[in-house]
C-alpha cells in the first residue's frame, strides 16, 4: 500500500477530513447542534419576535443544516456563523411564505361574504369548538383544515404550507393543545 494511502487512512481515523487537500478536524453534527441550538432560537426569536415560529424556525434549521453538513467548511467562518446564515435564510423564507399566505387569505376573504349568523367552519360543530377554531392564528387553522379535515398525511401537509415537515408537526400538535385547552376551559366556564 503506497504511503500517502496509510497516510490518509490514518488521519481519517484520527477524526480528520481532507477540505480542498488540507485536513481539518471533524467535529459531530450533534455536538455542534448542542452547542449552539440555544444561540440560533435566540436569534430567531428577536427575528420574529414570536417564541412559536422561533421554534419551528430553529428545527428547520437544524434541519437544513443536517442536510448540509457534508459542505460546512470550517475554513469559511464557525459553525455558529454557518447556522445563523441557515437560519437568516430559514426566516426569509418564513416571512416571503407568511407574506404570499396572508395576501391570498385577504383575497379569498374579501371574495367570501359570510353573514354573522353562518356557522364559519360548517355545519354541525359546538359553539365552543367554533370559538376555539376562530382563536386559533390562520397557519394554525390550515395545518388542522389540511390534516384533520383534508386527511394529508404531514409530508403532503408540510409540502403544501411550503414548511418542513417538522414544522407542520409542531404547529399541529400546537395548536390542537390550544383547541384542547380553549374548549375545556369554555366549557368549564
Amino acid at each position: 500500500m503506497p504511503f500517502s494511502r496509510l497516510t490518509s487512512l490514518s488521519d481519517t481515523a484520527a477524526g480528520l477530513r481532507r477540505i480542498g487537500g488540507v485536513f481539518v478536524a471533524e467535529t459531530s453534527f450533534a455536538n455542534v447542534a448542542e452547542e449552539h441550538l440555544d444561540a440560533v432560537y435566540a436569534f430567531l426569536l428577536y427575528l420574529t419576535g414570536d417564541r412559536a415560529v422561533a421554534e419551528d424556525l430553529t428545527s428547520e434549521t437544524f434541519e437544513r443544516a443536517l442536510a448540509r453538513w457534508r459542505r460546512f467548511d470550517p475554513r469559511r467562518g464557525t459553525a455558529k456563523t454557518w447556522l445563523c446564515q441557515i437560519a437568516r435564510s430559514a426566516a426569509l423564507d418564513h416571512f416571503r411564505s407568511e407574506s404570499r399566505r396572508r395576501r391570498r387569505e385577504e383575497t379569498y376573504a374579501a371574495a367570501q361574504d359570510v353573514a354573522a349568523s353562518d356557522p364559519v367552519f360548517g355545519d354541525g360543530l359546538s359553539p365552543e369548538l367554533e370559538s376555539a377554531l376562530l382563536s386559533l392564528s390562520r397557519g394554525e387553522r390550515e395545518v388542522i383544515a389540511l390534516r384533520v379535515i383534508c386527511d394529508l398525511d404531514g409530508d403532503t401537509s408540510a409540502r403544501v404550507l411550503g414548511i418542513s415537515r417538522t414544522a407542520c408537526s409542531t404547529r399541529l400538535s400546537r395548536a390542537l393543545r390550544k383547541l384542547e385547552e380553549k374548549v375545556r376551559n369554555d366549557v368549564f366556564a
